[in-house]
């Protein structure tokens, strides 16, 4: 069976409150770190989340 072209990252929060988000990625179309702009409801604003591994 062949494995999955996508695989689960961690969104974190770069405003250092601990939330995430968990996204899917294909590896071979974006190999490079996934940002977005989401929002963070500890502070209550929308700011950069950048890519984590899961552990």
């Amino acid at each position: 069976m062949a494995k999955p072209s996508t695989i689960l990252v961690k969104l974190l929060s770069t405003a250092e409150t601990g939330t995430y988000y968990v996204a899917k990625k294909n590896p071979r179309k974006m190999p490079e770190k996934l940002e977005m702009k989401k929002y963070d409801p500890k502070i209550r604003k929308h700011v950069l989340f950048k890519e984590a591994k899961i552990k």
